[in-house]
C-alpha cells in the first residue's frame, strides 16, 4: 500500500507538471523529462513528509534540490535550458492550501474587523499560512537554482554545442 501511495502521488505530480509545462510552451522533447522530474520531486516530498515526518519547508528544499540537479543532468541530452525543465516540475509543489487559507483569512479578517476575538484569530491564520506559503516557495526556488550556481559552467553549456 505504501508503494501504491508513492506511485500515485508521483503520477499526479507528473500530470500536474505536464499541465504546467503545456502552458509555458516548452519543446515537445522536454515533456517526458518535465513529467519525470515532477513525479520524482513530488513523490520525494510526499515520502519525506508522510513517512519521515519532515516539515513541509525542509521537504520542499530537498525536492527542489533533486529537481534542480535532475534538470541539470537531463538538460544536456535534450539540448534545453534547465529553467524550461524545472519550473513546470516545481509548480505542482506550491502549497495551494496554505495560499488559499492566507487569502481566505485576509478576507475574513476584513469582514470581522469590528469583532476583536475573530479579528485576532484571522490575523493569526493569515500570518501562519502566509509564512508557510512564502517559506515553501522560497525554499523551492533556492533548491532548484542552487545547482545552477554550483555548476555554473555546466548550466551555461547546456544549450551550446561543443566545437570540434
Amino acid at each position: 500500500m505504501i508503494i501504491f501511495d508513492i506511485l500515485s502521488d508521483g503520477l499526479f505530480g507528473a500530470i500536474a507538471a505536464i499541465g504546467f509545462g503545456a502552458i509555458s510552451n516548452p519543446p515537445k522533447r522536454a515533456f517526458k523529462f518535465i513529467a519525470l522530474l515532477g513525479a520524482i520531486g513530488h513523490a520525494c516530498r510526499f515520502c519525506l513528509m508522510t513517512y519521515l515526518h519532515v516539515d513541509i519547508a525542509s521537504a520542499s528544499l530537498v525536492s527542489g534540490l533533486i529537481i534542480g540537479f535532475g534538470s541539470l543532468l537531463l538538460g544536456k541530452p535534450i539540448y534545453c535550458p534547465t529553467t524550461v525543465i524545472f519550473i513546470p516540475a516545481l509548480l505542482p509543489m506550491i502549497p495551494g492550501k496554505y495560499a488559499y487559507n492566507t487569502i481566505f483569512s485576509q478576507i475574513m479578517f476584513l469582514q470581522n474587523i469590528n469583532q476583536p476575538d475573530l479579528k485576532a484569530k484571522y490575523m493569526e491564520m493569515f500570518f501562519s499560512n502566509g509564512m508557510v506559503t512564502l517559506t515553501v516557495i522560497f525554499l523551492l526556488a533556492i533548491g532548484a537554482t542552487l545547482p545552477m550556481f554550483i555548476f555554473h559552467s555546466r548550466s551555461h553549456s547546456l544549450t551550446r554545442r561543443a566545437y570540434k
